[in-house]
């Protein structure tokens, strides 16, 4: 049987996407999931570690607010609706959310795990995926795989049980005593030190190429960048201007939260550290010493070499988006632009394909759609977009409303 579309992964993009189509009983549907369940970050579940956005901004509510698969559907099943007002949250924990997400996933008959995807070409008429069991046939394909963990060069050779990425924190806890140092100033670099403070490691070091521990700007204006209306305006920029804005505006969506913030100040007060923050540093170099660790660091600005030394290193050096390898057979056919593949304005990759065959990608066009491309905030509208192009028809309004700030450039 050849399938409408195969969606590859089932992380909240591609759940949100078979939660909005899960009504079209016509659309032939199957998410291949590579592991035995749905889990959202599950190295990074930490006490108390709350998500950047609303509650408002789950799976289906900003195009689909009837939907039974929404966050407040499932506080009211799991008669919880009440509490969580109680308890007065401005947003859902990580762990509350990686709940909600496993729940939605429950309900969705269109999941399929310990299904591997190897391979996927083009045979003409449709595309071939190769996967653990065997082969499958679907006019369309969604990646929603996620982006890979970006290891330091100098660092890659030396990952494992003591060099870690934060993706693996949980399963790696630092025992007490040891001197841990990591490496990152943004949101998973704080959590992590934060959970390192409280856990007794008084001399756990925070290393950052940024000039400080730098919030998260959540003001007004900047929340603008994350709706419907500025993503369509910066899709129709120059790939220049793409690049020079989403620099200016890193702190909309990499910065730390002001809540953390204060809990890291507040238990570095109470432990009387000091200089537990090693601003405008990079890590140039990562070698053993003895039983740990030897860290060549750099000044970002005046170049000067500094030296660490560590039983444990963690990298909360974040992660990077590219095709995946199993594309890899129709990779000289996706037409590509100097930051990334092509995405078209309904996510879609540009390739030379079929026009009925269409690749689209979730989480991977911040380089094409803007800042908040990696984020929840858009995570529902963007496969709202993708259900309208996959049915040929308006399934959902998807249209926004005009910003208070005009985006587009004005033309000569």
């Amino acid at each position: 049987m050849t399938l409408d579309v195969i969606g590859i992964g089932a992380g909240p993009a591609n759940l949100s996407l078979a939660a909005l189509l899960v009504a079209e009983s016509g659309v032939r549907l199957r998410l291949f999931e590579q592991r035995p369940a749905v889990s959202w970050h599950p190295g990074m579940l930490l006490p108390d570690a709350l998500l950047q956005v609303s509650h408002l901004k789950d799976l289906v509510t900003p195009v689909l607010p009837t939907s039974p698969h929404s966050f407040l559907a499932y506080l009211v099943e799991h008669r919880l609706f009440y509490r969580s007002l109680a308890a007065g949250f401005e947003r859902p924990s990580r762990a509350e959310f990686d709940r909600y997400l496993r729940w939605v996933a429950g309900r969705l008959p269109s999941i399929e795990y310990r299904r591997r995807v190897e391979r996927v070409d083009h045979d003409g008429t449709g595309f071939v995926v190769g996967t653990s069991d065997g082969e499958h046939r679907a006019r369309s394909l969604v990646l929603g795989c996620g982006p890979v963990r970006f290891v330091p060069e100098c660092a890659r050779a030396h990952v494992g049980e003591t060099v870690f990425h934060t993706s693996d924190y949980v399963y790696r806890l630092p025992q007490p005593g040891r001197r841990v140092v990591v490496i990152g100033g943004g949101q998973s670099g704080a959590e992590v030190f934060l959970d390192l403070l409280n856990r007794g490691h008084r001399d756990a070091t925070l290393i950052t190429r940024r000039s400080n521990l730098l919030p998260l700007d959540d003001s007004p204006f900047t929340n603008e960048l994350f709706t419907p209306h500025y993503a369509m305006a910066f899709h129709g920029l120059d790939p220049a201007a793409r690049r020079a804005l989403l620099a200016e505006q890193v702190l909309a969506s990499d910065g730390v939260s002001a809540d953390l913030l204060r809990g890291i100040y507040r238990r570095l007060y109470e432990l009387r550290a000091e200089s537990a923050v090693r601003a405008q540093r990079e890590l140039v170099d990562l070698r053993p010493a003895g039983r740990g660790w030897s860290l060549t660091l750099r000044h970002t600005r005046t170049g000067a070499a500094t030296h660490e030394t560590a039983d444990v290193v963690v990298l909360a050096t974040g992660y990077r988006h590219d095709l995946p390898a199993f594309l890899e057979p129709l990779r000289g056919r996706i037409r590509y632009e100097a930051d990334g593949p092509v995405v078209r304005r309904d996510f879609s990759l540009d390739w030379d394909g079929p026009e009925e065959s269409a690749i689209f990608v979730q989480n991977g066009a911040r380089h094409s759609h803007g800042i908040a491309d990696p984020n929840l905030s858009l995570l529902a509208w963007r496969s709202a977009v993708i259900a309208n192009s996959l049915l040929g028809k308006q399934l959902y309004d998807i249209d926004d409303r005009p910003s208070a700030v005009t985006w587009e450039e004005a033309r000569a």
